[in-house]
């Protein structure tokens, strides 16, 4: 309990340090693989953004992982974001690494089935709609909830439909 109070200099200096070292690391990491290595596309992608966090702070506070493996680590996390961005483009890759969207309002009704199979209930559905600005529920062509956990509300006049294109999931 009594080191959970010490201060250093010398330790001071290491922290500041190793938090210049691997924030290099990081944007020199982030620049070679490119912006997918921060986006929400999938369920991959988000773990990849928790795991960098993870490193950065283990990095930073902790004595016992040097400077060196903590960058290891970072180069060992992009590029199996690389291999894997790369492996999507076969459907049993993007079938096992992805989410597929759900359809959890149509034609302005719920569908309670897949709201209970995402665990949304039909509070999260409004506060969609309110912050999409619906005002009615005719309006509401579809809710979906995206792979990446977010919810989409395409709405418009009663005369549009929407393309098969954007709809086929």
């Amino acid at each position: 309990m009594k080191d959970w109070f010490k201060f250093s200099t010398d330790g001071l200096l290491a922290i500041i340090l190793t938090a210049i070292g691997i924030y290099m690391a990081l944007v020199i990491l982030t620049r070679i693989s490119g912006k997918r290595s921060f986006s929400k596309m999938s369920s991959f992608d988000f773990a990849m953004t928790v795991s960098i966090g993870s490193i950065l702070a283990t990095v930073i506070v902790s004595k016992s992982v040097s400077l060196q493996y903590g960058i290891l680590g970072l180069v060992v996390i992009y590029s199996l974001q690389m291999v894997v961005a790369a492996a999507r483009r076969w459907t049993p890759i993007r079938d096992m690494v992805d989410n597929t969207p759900t359809l959890l309002m149509k034609n302005g009704k719920l569908i309670e089935a897949n709201l209970r199979k995402c665990k949304v209930t039909e509070s999260d559905v409004k506060a969609k709609l309110r912050e999409a600005n619906v005002i009615q529920l005719s309006e509401v062509k579809a809710v979906v909830f995206e792979s990446t956990g977010d919810i989409s509300v395409l709405h418009g006049s009663d005369d549009k439909t929407i393309d098969d294109w954007i709809m086929d999931f």
